[in-house]
């Protein structure tokens, strides 16, 4: 299990240790959700990377499904609150219509058939990570791994999932300013001017606790 930590005063290494005393802590050098995942899956070792959020919303009991999914073929388990069976208790009603909307251009943009854009629960084979070359530091790195496996081909199966209340904090995402974010990603990728998909190599299970 890897926890990215970046520079947390609410206890959450000190729970982790105790809770997990194997956990590795990676501390985040740079700022940002995408800076902190791309530090993750660099220090994961297996061959299977399930990326969760570290604040309590996600139902790790789930991790069954994405894991089944890769097993029986997908290259990437893209966990979704819309799908049949999801369902979420934070999102608000304007954050519900933004990642809709956002959802509706990157399908017809890309040729995808998503029902979630921007959720942080995925699990993916090692070497998806070799195909997307992940290079933002934001927010919108979820929405730029899920336009880049479309675009190199990979195998995608969404996994039903349910978004609980965070169990300690406030969220640091704004719609406003964080839909703007992946509305420039998407238009970046449209253009041809994001990173092109580079070769397959075949593959790590450690689960990744990404940065709240």
């Amino acid at each position: 299990m890897v926890l990215v930590d970046g520079n947390s005063t609410d206890g959450t290494v000190e729970v982790a240790r105790k809770l997990r005393p194997e956990v590795k802590v990676v501390r985040q050098r740079g700022r940002g959700k995408g800076d902190a995942l791309i530090a993750g899956f660099a220090a994961c070792t297996g061959e299977i990377i399930v990326m969760v959020d570290a604040d309590g919303s996600a139902d790790g009991a789930e991790i069954v499904s994405y894991v089944s999914a890769l097993v029986s073929g997908a290259d990437f388990a893209k966990g979704s609150r819309f799908a049949n069976g999801g369902g979420t208790d934070d999102m608000t009603p304007v954050r519900k219509l933004g990642n809709r909307v956002l959802c509706a251009v990157v399908n017809a943009k890309f040729g995808a058939r998503y029902t979630d854009l921007c959720y942080g629960y995925n699990a993916f084979w090692r070497h998806c990570l070799d195909r997307i070359d992940l290079d933002c530091t934001g927010f919108e790195v979820e929405t730029l791994m899920n336009i880049r496996v479309v675009r190199a081909g990979l195998r995608v199966q969404e996994i039903p999932s349910h978004e609980y209340l965070r169990i300690h904090g406030a969220s640091n995402l704004r719609a406003v300013r964080d839909g703007l974010r992946v509305l420039r990603v998407i238009l970046r990728e449209r253009s041809g001017r994001g990173s092109r998909a580079r070769g397959t190599r075949r593959p790590a299970v450690a689960p990744l606790g990404g940065n709240s």
